[in-house]
């Protein structure tokens, strides 16, 4: 293992809420080892791929909007449970997580550790901040990533 540590995150922080995951990055410099890889991207699949490629553990931190969730409410989720939300759930964006994640594995370029953080999102409305909600519950997000890093460098 190359012990490589991608953390990415998804959004647009012109889009309200969908800029949760672009202000976790933020967030997290100077809180995790320096040659942990903090980037942020708009979620197309290719850039995404390329973004993790080498990663032995990415992160991933999303806004994310499902039937039955409430804003701010925080998710954990493995690829798996990723591929198993309906299309439109799992993700702000026109492709979503669960698309790119398909396509990064019929590639065989699925990371060995790959987890997603997400906050339930309220407005993804152009030129809104982030509501009330999301930017409430972004320092436990902050956390959890950055517990996450810390596992990863430790081999758990």
């Amino acid at each position: 293992m190359s012990g490589r540590v991608v953390v990415i995150g998804v959004g647009n922080p012109l889009r309200g809420d969908d800029g949760a995951g672009p202000a976790v990055v933020e967030a997290l410099r100077g809180r995790v080892p320096d040659d942990t890889v903090l980037t942020v991207s708009d979620g197309e699949p290719a850039r995404m791929l390329d973004l993790w490629r080498g990663a032995d553990t990415v992160v991933v931190v999303e806004a994310l909007r499902t039937r039955s969730g409430r804003p701010g409410e925080l998710h954990t989720l493995t690829p798996e449970e990723v591929a198993g939300h309906p299309a439109g759930t799992a993700s702000t964006h026109a492709f979503g997580l669960a698309e790119c994640l398909a396509l990064a594995e019929a590639l065989g370029r699925l990371p060995q550790k790959l987890v997603v953080h997400a906050v339930e999102v309220a407005d993804v409305a152009l030129g809104a901040g982030l509501s009330e909600a999301v930017r409430s519950a972004l320092p436990e997000l902050t956390d959890r990533v950055a517990a996450r890093v810390r596992q990863a460098y430790e081999g758990s």
